[in-house]
């Protein structure tokens, strides 16, 4: 890149209007989420009804029992749907964070002149390496 013509106040402005979308994100993963546990808890089991709960006594005969609910297949199938796309989420949020974390830093450096960690900041962004973008150290 031979040169750059970087507002400032326009990168703030944007950094807050992604932050407060991946804020939104987070929500409606986490009820979703939220939704998918209860639709599977809701969708009972493919066990007859007295079956569908194990009773583990406590240490003594007097003390506190343990109830276990059996899992259905619908529950099965939502839990492996949200392990598998955990992944997908998790790298969703990484991007997001790589992004803002590189605009920031790559913002920072060019107001302080600093082209140089600039790039490398842009660079770490792109190629996702949230270990280089969350050191507090500007300069190097």
């Amino acid at each position: 890149m031979t040169s750059w013509d970087i507002k400032p106040q326009g990168v703030q402005g944007q950094l807050r209007a992604t932050g407060a979308r991946a804020g939104d994100l987070e929500k409606a993963l986490t009820a979703m989420i939220d939704d998918m546990r209860a639709a599977g808890e809701a969708a009972g089991t493919a066990v007859p009804g007295s079956a569908a709960e194990t009773h583990t006594p406590g240490p003594w005969a007097s003390g506190p029992s343990l109830t276990r609910k059996a899992t259905g297949p619908v529950a099965a199938a939502l839990a492996e749907y949200l392990q598998e796309r955990g992944k997908d989420f998790t790298s969703m949020a990484d991007r997001i964070q790589a992004a803002v974390l590189g605009a920031a830093k790559a913002t920072n450096a060019y107001v302080e002149g600093d082209l140089a960690t600039a790039r490398e900041a842009q660079s770490a962004a792109r190629s996702v390496r949230l270990d280089l973008l969350k050191d507090a150290g500007g300069k190097k």
